[in-house]
């Protein structure tokens, strides 16, 4: 079975849960207040399955403006989206605002569903259809299926299903490579089984009886059950909805935001390295220590953005980013986000994170504008290489480097056993594996033949220095096993 996640995107009332409803038989609108106005507010959630062995899991967004930290939380995990345009009415302020979104978040593929094309006539249909072809020139979206349907009618629905299976096939599947990310989207109780939470799973597998890890609260659980759109399995794959049921957490201790993970191997952060894409649209230049609002996977945090090369980030551009934020997440390289200002309240841009973990950096250093070049297209020996420098006297474990280069355990072997073997990097602990680069090994020896020569010289009629004494000569900083 392929597991994927489509996602709708739209203006309100241009009918995006009415067409999952058409498609799947699922009213997707699960709360009173949701029902009585007409309008979507929460995240809501079908399954759809198709010819050759296809599962959907579809996510279905609110389109008002009020609710875009809910839609953004829905657009993480989508491996396609489904853009809804109503055809008597054509794109809207939310329809750009979504597919800006989209776009900034790494969609790569979808369709267009032209909804409500029973009330218009074929006329203003084709119109509509060269209107919305005309505003997708550009965007990831400028050559996908436009299809007109009606969910009154039927009419188109079964084309549209047959063009979500056609794209299905052209998709690839997430990575079940590496450790897996759960970020929660819902918290709930079931009675006599306790706390249960929901989302979209980004990498790895996830099975019953994991030991587990919330973050950022850094909570221990372990799983007692899993399931995927309904039914219980023993193991969820990356690209699945699931529904993970832990052990020994309230779920007032829980909330959308938190990410559940293996335990003891993540860690959240405050500071982060980026590349941001300020939008063109965007009302103002982002000045240095700016604070927006990001959004990534289903949390949203304040972030002072410190650029690095410049004062002033006119809107069009794109730079090189430290992201201070307020509270700590889990973001790791290669993630996606969006940004939105204050006031007004829209979306001004994204980008993807480079390093979860930097030190703070020196604005307009060279060295580390080098660094962050490396990290975001450099090769992978060049990543490790200069991660490693940039360390100094402290060094890196493997799984800082793991973490920091964003390339998985098993990548890293071959390009960190060139540098080994170069003597450009040297392991200088077993267990854990730590590195250090060349330049910071023959320091901390000189460090200790320095110390040596000057006790020797204060010390002339003595046999030798005590190792304890010696070992003072290593830099707080540095790991004190470096010294063995």
């Amino acid at each position: 079975m392929k597991h994927l996640i489509l996602g709708t995107a739209g203006h309100i009332d241009h009918g995006k849960t009415s067409l999952v409803k058409a498609l799947t038989g699922t009213n997707t609108d699960r709360l009173k207040e949701e029902k009585e106005r007409g309008i979507t507010i929460e995240l809501g959630f079908a399954h759809l399955e198709l010819p050759g062995d296809i599962q959907f899991g579809i996510v279905d967004v609110p389109g008002h403006e009020r609710f875009v930290r809910a839609m953004v939380a829905g657009v993480g995990g989508m491996d396609l989206v489904m853009l809804v345009i109503a055809a008597d009415e054509g794109v809207m302020p939310q329809t750009r605002e979504h597919l800006e979104i989209c776009q900034l978040l790494g969609v790569k593929q979808g369709l267009v569903a032209l909804t409500k094309c029973d009330m218009v006539d074929e006329e203003w249909l084709q119109l509509v259809v060269e209107e919305v072809r005309d505003y997708l020139a550009g965007s990831f979206l400028e050559e996908a299926a436009i299809i007109p349907v009606s969910s009154k009618t039927a009419h188109g629905v079964d084309k549209l299903r047959s063009a979500l299976g056609q794209l299905a096939n052209e998709v690839q599947e997430k990575s079940v490579d590496g450790s897996f990310r759960l970020p929660v989207d819902r918290v709930f109780t079931v009675p006599g089984f306790g706390t249960v939470v929901t989302g979209t799973l980004l990498s790895g597998e996830i099975a019953t009886g994991d030991e587990v890890e919330i973050l950022p609260s850094a909570l221990a659980s372990r799983v007692r059950s899993v399931q995927s759109h309904g039914r219980k399995t023993q193991r969820g794959s990356a690209g699945q909805r699931l529904a993970v049921n832990i052990q020994g957490i309230d779920h007032n201790d829980m909330s959308r935001g938190d990410v559940v993970v293996p335990r003891g191997v993540f860690r959240a952060t405050r500071t982060v390295d980026a590349r941001i894409d300020y939008l063109s649209s965007a009302p103002r230049d982002l000045k240095h220590r700016a604070t927006l609002r990001l959004h990534s996977a289903t949390y949203e945090v304040s972030a002072q953005v410190i650029l690095l090369d410049r004062d002033t980030l006119a809107p069009g551009e794109s730079a090189f980013v430290q992201l201070r934020l307020k509270s700590p997440v889990l973001l790791l390289p290669g993630d996606y986000f969006i940004v939105r200002s204050y006031s007004p309240q829209i979306t001004v841009g994204g980008g993807t994170v480079i390093d979860p973990a930097p030190p703070r950096r020196r604005r307009r250093s060279a060295q580390a504008l080098e660094l962050l070049h490396a990290l975001d297209e450099g090769e992978d020996a060049d990543k490790l290489l200069l991660l490693t420098q940039e360390s100094l006297l402290s060094g890196l474990t493997l799984e800082e480097l793991v973490i920091r280069s964003g390339l998985s355990e098993k990548r890293i072997e071959a390009p960190l056993a060139g540098l080994l073997s170069q003597g450009l990097i040297v392991q200088v602990v077993r267990k854990p594996r730590i590195f250090l680069a060349k330049e910071a090994f023959e320091s901390l020896k000189s460090l200790l033949v320095a110390g040596l020569e000057d006790y020797v010289q204060e010390n002339p009629l003595k046999e030798g220095i005590g190792k304890e004494e010696l070992k003072a000569c290593i830099p707080k900083r540095s790991d004190i096993r470096f010294f063995d």
